[in-house]
């Protein structure tokens, strides 16, 4: 999370204003820092983990930006109804990728949650075997670009969309 806070904070990507989608919150650190660069954020995560997260938004935002950061839950797969398909500007996850068992579900909520505008960020390690066969899969349905790499924290972070557009944003 840390490293694709610090992508954020560079400034690539310009979130004022736009919607965002955080998925597999853990501590929400990662939404947190999005609010603060001006984005909508609806923060999320599974059940077991939304005191925790809400009381770190309250921690952590100012009162005036809270209003922007909604804190929500969301089992990947599960009740994609609650969420409006394709309305988000951005997806972001970060260390999301590493129980293979949940990947098919990961991809259905990506593939709900996408419109053609939508930009997907993706912060992990590729430990394994089974991380790269996520990539595969998430190339199946999206294009894949390697938009930064922290050797010193051994993580990459992915920009994913529908379609073929090669331009970056």
């Amino acid at each position: 999370a840390v490293v694709l806070c610090a992508y954020l904070e560079m400034g690539g990507v310009d979130l004022k204003d736009r919607s965002a989608i955080e998925l597999g919150a853990g501590t929400g650190l990662l939404g947190i820092v999005a609010t603060l660069l001006g984005a909508r954020v609806t923060i999320t995560d599974r059940a077991a983990a939304l005191e925790f997260l809400e009381s770190n938004v309250q921690a952590n935002l100012p009162s005036e930006l809270r209003p922007k950061a909604v804190v929500k839950e969301l089992t990947w797969g599960k009740d994609l109804g609650n969420f409006p398909p394709g309305a988000y500007d951005f997806i972001l996850g970060a260390d999301i990728v590493y129980l293979e068992e949940t990947f098919a579900e990961l991809l259905q909520t990506l593939d709900h949650l996408c419109s053609e505008q939508t930009v997907i960020l993706l912060s992990c390690r590729i430990r394994y075997e089974r991380d790269h066969k996520f990539l595969k899969m998430l190339r199946g349905r999206f294009s894949v670009y390697e938009v930064h790499y922290d050797s010193s924290k051994d993580v990459h972070i992915y920009k994913a969309q529908r379609g073929t557009r090669k331009d970056d944003f």
